[in-house]
């Protein structure tokens, strides 16, 4: 591909958005799914192996993503040299972050071998048969960090190139030998929880081995360029930040919904995850936005970009309102899926209303993230999240908390979140300071 054809401002089609943004979709939901399947298998064998899962899984979690992080920066700035016609550039960003991607999923497994035992236990709230069950699980689960960060590095520098086949069959073959593997390993093999973990470590090795031979196949020099590594550490510090911002303000608004009792914890817990599901959704639209924006940059072309973050943005609205519809439509169903409780489902009718008017909103926002993340612009990214979430969305659920607003105030405040950072993407797309040419920024 050229890239005069990148930067075209038809690339930014609907079509071409698509091509990008559906096999993204299923790669983003692959590791939720088998999360699900994984659940599932060890449900069987008892509370205690379910409650270990969940334990370990809790961090398995993190380090998946750390691998977004990694991913994110790779995309744009591997999009950018392939859009200013430097494949080999553009490949160079993916060896770059493979190398930062396996020194922290070695550094992962060396450090769960270690503090393994007393990060269970700290989870687990104090010893005993879920810490140590955790703790055995977590230890053989985490020989596949390194495996799971260089798919992560892989996806992002082959998002970059706008190659999105490979990371399809490189995340799904193994994910589905995984969930093949996990109920043998467990049952007939007999290895139990570990048999769960081992799966994993398989899946997760197998598709790091497969994106290392895709960098291998570009026949580029594979040695480390610190300095090159170095640019992607900031970058990515930059997104981790912007990541701890979003940790802290979700896990202080369940903090705040357990103070409303049982019933409002659980009802925010079915909204929350509504939400992530959403989330999930639209994030496979910036992603598309990533790599678009990042090659119309690459290649001198900062209208073919504005237009791309017009097209996205106005795609994402789109996708938000199509969200609110069904949620608004499903308001009288959804909530007795996850719970037969008529005190939980009148709860999560009080997030409800603000959930649905959130969406159309939060579908713009999350496709300019995308848009800004692609064009390097992630320092911006990073002060308006802080600025959102310590001087708007932590203070506004706190406050629902001290006046008795109940869940209904946690929401509104949620979307008091949405609203800011709306306001202030709208404002830095429409400026243009974002949209700075050239291979690098």
């Amino acid at each position: 591909m050229s890239p005069s054809v990148v930067a075209d401002p038809l690339a930014a089609a609907p079509r071409r958005i698509a091509t990008l943004a559906l096999p993204a979709l299923v790669v983003l939901a692959a590791e939720p799914v088998y999360v699900l399947v994984d659940t599932a298998v060890v449900g069987h064998l008892g509370r205690v192996p379910l409650a270990a899962l969940a334990v370990g899984g809790t961090v398995l979690t993190l380090i998946a993503w750390l691998g977004t992080v990694v991913a994110y920066g790779t995309t744009g700035r591997a999009a950018r040299r392939f859009g200013a016609g430097d494949r080999a550039s553009a490949v160079a960003e993916g060896v770059q972050s493979s190398w930062l991607a396996l020194g922290v999923g070695v550094l992962v497994a060396v450090g769960m071998q270690i503090g393994g035992g007393a990060l269970a236990r700290t989870l687990a709230g104090g010893p005993g048969e879920v810490a140590d069950a955790a703790a055995q699980w977590l230890r053989v689960a985490a020989l596949g960090a390194p495996g799971l960060l260089l798919a992560a590095a892989g996806n992002g520098w082959l998002r970059g190139v706008q190659d999105t086949r490979r990371p399809l069959l490189f995340v799904l073959g193994p994910n589905v030998l995984s969930a093949v593997l996990c109920p043998l390993l467990v049952y007939p093999a007999g290895l139990g929880l570990v048999g769960s973990a081992v799966a994993n470590v398989v899946a997760q090795t197998i598709g790091g081995a497969l994106f290392v031979g895709a960098l291998v196949a570009e026949r580029i020099p594979l040695r480390p360029r610190p300095r090159l590594i170095g640019q992607q550490l900031a970058l990515s510090r930059d997104l981790l930040i912007r990541g701890a911002a979003f940790q802290a303000s979700f896990l202080s608004a369940t903090a705040v919904a357990a103070r409303f009792g049982a019933a409002a914890v659980g009802a925010h817990q079915i909204a929350l995850q509504l939400w992530f599901f959403t989330a999930l959704v639209l994030d496979a639209l910036a992603i598309a936005a990533q790599a678009l924006v990042g090659a119309a940059l690459g290649a001198g072309d900062a209208a073919a970009a504005r237009n791309i973050a017009r097209r996205v943005g106005l795609l994402g609205g789109a996708c938000g309102v199509a969200f609110a519809v069904l949620v608004a439509a499903g308001a009288g169903v959804l909530p007795g899926f996850f719970s037969s409780d008529p005190e939980v489902r009148d709860q999560a009718m009080l997030a409800w209303p603000w959930f649905v008017a959130m969406l159309p909103l939060a579908g713009v926002v999350f496709a300019l993230d995308g848009v800004l993340i692609g064009a390097g612009d992630v320092r911006y990214l990073r002060n308006l999240t802080l600025v959102a979430a310590f001087g708007g969305f932590l203070p506004a659920i706190w406050l629902a908390y001290g006046l008795e607003l109940g869940l209904g105030g946690i929401w509104a405040g949620l979307t008091l979140f949405v609203v800011l950072r709306l306001v202030a993407l709208l404002w830095r797309v429409r400026s243009g300071g974002w949209a700075v040419v050239g291979a690098v920024r």
